[in-house]
Parts: structure tokens; sequence; C-alpha cells
């Protein structure tokens, strides 16, 4: 391997949030790039998180990331915890004395949402669920990593959420919970980007487009070897993307030595794949955000979005 196919070799990384999903496509193409990745999530091989999937776990993932090149570790931490956060980022800085890049894409309230229905008619505590797991974690998770990240000049943080900054500022996105929820990473990005910039940092938030999370696929009755056949019943999941093109998206973003330039901004898989060249796991480089905004004022054809 050479500094040209492992450009994040000696960098060390936390995914927080990486059992399935964009967290476990980010860990493993950061390990790609041959980074040391801490991937933390709830669901482990003995113990379920409240989404309810034992196909999905932490140590897999940390797997999955050593398999590509890289080195995974798997830490079990519910990022609501505070003394969890702060016992991972002192295991961190005991074990490299370092931390080049945190992700903050602790989510997992899927389960949570519903539409169709009014901010008082939805439920209340779900409601406010959703706001603890998408935006407290990320809250508590920053506080107490960012110090260790600052330690070298050059970290970067990456917020993930669902929506670019110009597409969730003029859209309402159903549900108001979820609304907050996802609208949140976005300005954390953008004050954090603010605050690290005495410290030589960069902070992003990234969004994937339509992804076909394990979640997803299951509920579309799909796997992602046949995810097409869906598309007889609903056109538009034409443009969705895997998970491996927003992990390519972060991994080229981490292995960018001008990715200043990037601080406090909304940025998209599809947007960052054509600034850096690379493509989703089957060559074709999905727009689904180009593709929802062309659906508003006309039929565009699915082909002219891959």
């Amino acid at each position: 391997m050479t500094t040209a196919t492992t450009p994040l070799r000696g960098r060390i990384c936390l995914v927080a949030g990486a059992t399935r999903g964009a967290g476990r496509a980010i860990a493993v193409q950061l390990g790609a790039a041959g980074a040391t990745v801490y991937a933390t999530g709830r669901t482990t091989r003995e113990k379920l998180s409240e989404v309810g999937r034992a196909t999905e776990t932490i140590e897999e993932t940390a797997e999955l990331v050593t398999a590509a090149g890289g080195e995974g570790i798997a830490v079990p931490t519910d990022h609501l915890e505070p003394d969890q956060v702060r016992a991972l980022v002192e295991r961190i800085d005991r074990e490299q004395g370092r931390l080049d890049v945190l992700v903050n894409d602790v989510w997992g309230g899927e389960h949570l949402v519903t539409f169709g229905k009014k901010t008082w008619e939805n439920d209340l505590a779900g409601g406010l669920r959703m706001l603890e797991l998408g935006v407290k974690t990320h809250a508590i998770t920053s506080h107490l990593a960012v110090p260790l990240l600052i330690r070298n000049p050059g970290g970067l943080v990456v917020e993930v959420t669902d929506g670019t900054a110009a597409y969730n500022s003029t859209h309402f996105r159903e549900n108001l919970y979820y609304d907050l929820t996802k609208n949140a990473p976005i300005r954390m990005a953008f004050g954090l980007a603010k605050e690290l910039e005495e410290f030589g940092g960069t902070a992003v938030v990234v969004t994937p487009g339509w992804l076909r999370s394990e979640q997803m696929l299951a509920a579309f009755g799909v796997t992602e070897e046949n995810w097409r056949d869906a598309t007889e019943r609903i056109p538009d999941f034409g443009v969705s993307e895997s998970p491996v093109y927003v992990g390519r998206a972060v991994a080229a973003l981490a292995a960018d030595p001008d990715r200043h330039r990037w601080t406090g901004r909304s940025l998209s898989s599809a947007q960052l794949a054509g600034e850096y060249g690379f493509t989703d796991a089957d060559g074709s480089r999905p727009d689904a955000w180009g593709f929802i905004v062309a659906s508003e004022t006309g039929k565009p054809d699915v082909a002219d979005y891959r």
C-alpha cells in the first residue's frame, strides 16, 4: 500500500454512530484509506438498541474497517450518556494521543418518524426522543471530543444529516421534530466552523441523498443486490444511492489537504463526488437532491441524475 492509496494512514478517526447505514459506510471507507477508526454505537453482539436490529453490530463494523485496510476498534457507547462518551475520548487519548477526524452520525430514530400528522397530533415522547437521539447526542459528543481534536491543527468535524442547507431552508420535512433534528447539525457545523477557526480546524455537514440503508432496503423488501426491483413500484427510487457513496465522500474530504475551503458549508455526497471524482459502488454518480429539486417543476428522467 502507498500513501496514494492509503492517504489516511496514521490518522485517528471517531465515527459516532457507526452501527449501520451511513455511519458504517463512512467508517469502512475511512479504513479503506488507511485510517484507524473507533466505531461506536449501541447495538453489539450481546445487546440490542431500541432500533431492534440484530443484523448489524459495531463489532461487525470494526471488522469491516480492518478488512478494508484500516484498523477498526469497536467501542460500545451510548452518546446520550456523557460519562460513556468521556470514557471513550479518554481511551482514544490513552491509546492514540490524538484525534484527527470526528464524524457525528448518531441517529437511530427512524422508527419514531411519522408523517401526515400535525405537531400536536404526533406522539410527544417520540418527538422529544428524536431530538435526543439526533441533536443532544451530537452536542455531547462534540463537547467532549473536540478538545482532543484541536490538540493538533487540521482536525475535521463532519456532521451528518438529511438534506442540504439550501433544501432544508425552504422545505418543511413533514414532521416538526424530524425537521428540527435534521436542521440542527447544519447549524452545529456552521457554529463549530467558527469556533475551530483559530485552531486550524474544519467543520462541515454532509448529507447523503436517498440512502439505501439496511433499514430502507428492508422496508422496500429488497437487498442491495436486487434493489432496482423496487423501482417497478417506485420509479424515483432509481436515483437512490448506496451508503458507500457518502462513505467515499467523507473519506475524500478527510484526505484533502485543502479541505478547509469547505469549512462551515453544507455538502452532499453528489457534490463531493463531482469535486473529488469518486463514484458510488456501481460506478454511477447519483444526484438525489438535484433530482428532487428538478421534480418540483417538471418530470426529470432518473437516468439524467445517475
